[in-house]
């Protein structure tokens, strides 16, 4: 069974999950650590529990999510992995970041490409690949059908829904992702988002407000 971590990166609150399986192999998803204090303690957890960072995962390219990849690269020998529309945005998106403050130096180690129904496994634990734009071009969520476990992104939030009225944003095109990849997964299925705290599929069938058309 996969085990979970979350850490509250930078201004926005991002979060970075740490997910490791039994054998200690683990994936970051979402690096969000702005500076070294937060980077610390990504990698203070990492070394008390005896764990090995093994790759990378991004469900989108907005710089509160990945601001953090310096870091990493400079620690550890990982793989990374994003979703291959989303991957040629990466430059604007580390020049939204340096605009705002942000503290990028846009230098992008290579990407993995991944697309829908792929698989990334570590350890004993597989996560699924869903395809789900519209936050941003190439959103992605990361499914773990063993533990019912969901990460998704900015994509579905505890009563609300990903911001649309960014660069590539389609609210269309959101609603139709939730609808037709999450929606469809079980109601017992926990979500863990970018921002915020865990909710269920259930739950938000039931009461986000931005989705109650599709109470099912």
């Amino acid at each position: 069974m996969a085990q979970i971590r979350t850490f509250y990166f930078n201004v926005l609150r991002e979060c970075t999950y740490l997910v490791y399986a039994t054998d200690g192999e683990c994936v970051i998803i979402d690096p969000g650590c702005a500076d070294e204090n937060e980077a610390g303690r990504l990698e203070k957890f990492v070394n008390e529990n005896g764990l090995k960072p093994v790759k990378v995962l991004l469900t989108h390219g907005h710089f509160d999510h990945i601001v953090g990849i310096q870091y990493l690269v400079n620690k550890w020998d990982m793989q990374y992995y994003a979703h291959r529309n989303e991957i040629a945005l990466f430059p604007r998106y580390c020049a939204e970041g340096s605009y705002v403050g942000f503290p990028f130096r846009c230098e992008m180690p290579v990407m993995n490409e991944i697309v829908e129904g792929d698989v990334i496994s570590f350890g004993d634990v597989n996560l699924k690949v869903l395809e789900t734009p519209g936050h941003s071009h190439g959103g992605v969520c990361y499914y773990d059908e063993k533990d019912r476990v969901l990460f998704a992104g900015d994509t579905l939030f505890q009563g609300i829904i990903g911001r649309t009225d960014l660069y590539m944003g389609d609210l269309d095109q959101l609603l139709g992702s939730i609808r037709s990849k999450l929606f469809v997964l079980p109601d017992d299925v926990t979500v863990y988002p970018g921002h915020g705290y865990p909710t269920t599929i259930a739950d938000e069938k039931r009461f986000n407000p931005f989705l109650d058309k599709w109470t099912v």
